[in-house]
């Protein structure tokens, strides 16, 4: 595996790691609706306000990107970063895609 390679991989397990972390904390601090979440934390102010609808704009916009080049490249497995970037996040979903779009397609 390439250092490209290896570098998308640390950062995907990182992305994954570090805001599941805090989301499972927070959880088990108010409770496990992810409704109460979106009305509490994610607009809690207005920094945290914006940085919710910046990284929901980056999500839609990776959405759209995988979308188009899984089709154009017919290399559907790519498409797994989708889900991984909205249970997860955008921290997790682009380093995942980019893993698996570096991988020879032989």
């Amino acid at each position: 595996m390439s250092p490209l390679r290896i570098t998308y991989l640390f950062l995907t397990v990182i992305g994954t790691i570090l805001p599941m972390f805090y989301f499972v904390r927070w959880f088990q601090e108010n409770g496990w609706s992810i409704v109460e979440m979106a009305n509490v934390a994610w607009h809690a102010n207005d920094a945290t306000t914006g940085l919710t609808y910046d990284l929901t704009i980056a999500a839609i916009t990776l959405t759209l990107f995988i979308i188009v080049e899984s089709r154009v490249r017919k290399d559907y497995l790519p498409l797994i970063a989708i889900p991984a970037t909205y249970c997860i996040g955008v921290s997790c979903g682009l380093p995942l895609y980019l893993l698996l779009r570096s991988r020879s397609l032989d």
